[in-house]
């Protein structure tokens, strides 16, 4: 493994125990010899010492002259030339020495990195290897690799869920902590759909698999984790750019060096100092100081439900200074429900709730799945169609009908109810039929209840948050005011947030936290993109830069600390072994440090280097926090509104109750 450092080729089987590598085995062995050769006489001792050469050597001079015959030159090449230089001059415990601490450093280097990789391959069995299927009207178990789409799944009460599904019978509530990072369990119940390595609680499922265990959710994460650990960031591409030519060029200077020092000099004292200087501006530890600590880095945040696109995406949230975030979905739960119905003069509630179905009956709209749950069988209008921005239209009963927000549908004499919902934090939508307006639908999207705890932790951290939203200035400035948000920007298209994005870039890195589909422009402008609660949505994983897998807020500041500490990890490694170059290629041209001494240095931080960066890896920035089932957690949330309805009306669904308003009560 002689060129390791230099490539982030992915190991592949788990790592055997440190005392098994074969590299750390060699060493050993040759570091035995070189102390067996101190007491020695004479021969004896040179003889102890080459073996001690041979024994190390073995580990990195085959697969340099391989990699020199495939026309690449590695840090291995510089080491080999090195040993043979120091034999040739007869330096033979020199060129042990070298080829000892030179295979400790190789051998400990790719555990760590084989290690490290490892830990993300582990998500992998967090799934079961058996699962338990109904097939032909026989419960069997089969291996979790030889599961099918449309099998039915039993999971038993503890245990782990072998793929992703659906639920098809059973209630339970599933700890979805090993791959969201939350420790809520999530109640699920028919239609529910379920994802691999989640474990059940006290209930018995049934799930019908919608994904083989080659292709579910679990899979596809590592996968995509994988990929991302080989995108580079600036500072990673930085040190490649600098290694990789470093090279070729060392073996250059080196020769200069020999020959210059011969035509002035001693050729025997030049040419030694060469082949010191090859040794000593080996950029091993150069070339590593990133990779490693992106590779921890990102396996970490995966095992905590924040899955890290990659170096580049790890330098760009750490760099984050402001955050902007979407209102639906981010700080909102997303389920919005009718909170009020306020009647117009003459009409009944029912009546509002009964055509206000009916238009919404066949659209995917969040807003109609609230008001169709709130009035579930409808009688479908006819000749619906969309007005964008607006609402709809349609004919109900004959009869031509709209809903939408105020100004679509004039306010008339609700026009102060309309205010006082939009103020505290509804969306309301106006329903007219027959020209005739019926009255007011409230809506609200209720905000998560850790939305003002992550909100706080982030301006502890010096970040700035900005909420971004299409919804209305007053129901967007309600609930920022429960966030703690104050800069709100409201009544926006998407191309209008991806505006803001880039102005918002003039004062610091921006990341932006959207759903990753609606949000696409502003996600793609932002420096980090950042996809919600995206578990199980591929587009949402693809779209973004970094995708919270669960739905707790409170993981972005966990996941901006993390990147921040890794960042930091980054800038010490390079710092460190950039200045172990340019402190070590003058001494060793010029005489101070001898082979063995620039060999130790050179390989001690290299070790350095990569146990620094194995402390990315650590998750004491990405807790479990505790579970927060209602918003008084956060801050105090408005008192439920009362239903306004006309009393003593019927309850039909039908308009034919009411009249148009008079004119006092249209100036209302």
């Amino acid at each position: 493994m002689p060129d390791a450092c230099c490539t982030t080729d992915t190991p592949g089987p788990a790592p055997a125990p440190i005392w098994q590598v074969r590299e750390l085995q060699a060493a050993a062995v040759s570091g035995a010899l070189l102390l067996a050769s101190l007491p020695a006489p004479g021969v004896w001792a040179t003889l102890s010492q080459l073996t001690a050469l041979l024994v190390g050597a073995a580990t990195f001079v085959p697969g340099a002259l391989r990699a020199l015959l495939r026309g690449r030159l590695g840090v291995g090449l510089l080491m080999t030339v090195a040993a043979a230089g120091a034999v040739a001059l007869g330096e033979y415990g020199e060129a042990a020495t070298l080829a000892f601490l030179f295979a400790i450093a190789e051998g400990l280097e790719g555990y760590a990195i084989a290690r490290t990789r490892h830990g993300l391959r582990a998500l992998l069995d967090l799934a079961p290897p058996t699962a338990r299927v109904l097939r032909g009207g026989a419960e069997i178990e089969v291996p979790a690799a030889g599961l099918r789409v449309g099998d039915l799944l039993l999971v038993r009460p503890g245990e782990k869920l072998a793929t992703d599904g659906v639920v098809a019978s059973g209630r339970s509530a599933l700890d979805t902590s090993v791959v969201t990072g939350e420790s809520v369990p999530v109640e699920t119940g028919p239609g529910a759909e379920v994802f691999a390595g989640t474990v059940n609680g006290t209930g018995a499922l049934e799930i019908t698999v919608t994904a083989t265990a080659r292709d579910n959710s679990l899979a596809r994460l590592v996968h995509i984790v994988q990929e991302a650990q080989e995108r580079k960031g600036a500072g990673q591409r930085l040190a490649e750019r600098f290694a990789r030519p470093l090279v070729p060029g060392v073996l250059v200077l080196a020769v200069l060096i020999a020959a210059g020092g011969s035509l002035l000099g001693d050729p025997g004292v030049w040419i030694e100092r060469a082949l010191v200087v090859l040794v000593a501006a080996a950029p091993c530890a150069f070339a590593l100081s990133v990779p490693v600590a992106v590779v921890a880095a990102v396996g970490a945040a995966s095992r905590a439900g924040v899955l890290i696109k990659g170096g580049a995406a790890v330098e760009a949230l750490g760099k984050v200074k402001i955050v902007a975030l979407d209102k639906t979905g981010t700080l909102t739960r997303n389920r919005p429900a009718v909170i009020n119905v306020v009647a117009a003069p003459g009409c009944a509630r029912d009546q509002v709730l009964a055509v206000a179905a009916a238009l919404e009956a066949r659209s995917e709209h969040p807003l109609a799945a609230a008001i169709l749950a709130a009035w579930p069988d409808p009688r479908v209008a006819e000749q619906v169609e969309a007005v964008p921005g607006h609402g709809l239209r349609g004919t109900v009963g004959g009869r031509p009908a709209r809903l939408g927000k105020p100004g679509f549908v004039a306010s008339g004499p609700l026009a102060g109810d309309v205010a006082r919902l939009q103020d505290a934090g509804a969306t309301v939508v106006l329903v007219e039929h027959d020209e005739v307006l019926l009255g007011a639908v409230a809506v609200r999207d209720e905000i998560r209840p850790e939305a003002a705890e992550a909100v706080a932790m982030l301006r502890r951290q010096g970040v700035e948050v900005v909420m971004l939203t299409g919804d209305n200035a007053r129901t967007a400035a309600a609930i920022a005011a429960e966030a703690g948000v104050t800069d709100v920007r409201a009544e926006l298209l998407p191309a209008d947030k991806a505006r803001i994005v880039t102005e918002l870039r003039a004062r610091g890195a921006v990341a932006m936290v959207g759903d990753g589909i609606n949000d696409a422009p502003a996600l793609a402008t932002a420096d980090a993109g950042i996809a919600m609660g995206a578990m199980g949505s591929d587009v949402a994983i693809e779209a973004a830069d970094i995708a919270l897998m669960g739905a707790d807020l409170r993981r972005l500041p966990d996941a901006i600390a993390h990147t921040r500490a890794a960042r930091g990890i980054f800038t010490q490694n390079l710092l460190l072994s950039g200045g172990i170059l340019v402190a070590l290629v003058p001494l060793a041209a010029a005489g101070v440090l001898g082979l063995a001494t620039v060999v130790a240095a050179h390989e001690l931080a290299e070790v350095l280097v990569i146990g620094n960066g194995i402390r990315a890896g650590r998750r004491t920035r990405l807790p479990r926090h505790p579970a927060l089932r209602t918003a008084d957690h956060a801050q105090p949330k408005p008192a439920p509104l009362p239903i306004l309805q006309t009393v003593g009306l019927p309850a039909t669904g039908s308009t034919d109750g009411c009249r148009a308003p008079t004119p006092q009560e249209e100036t209302r």
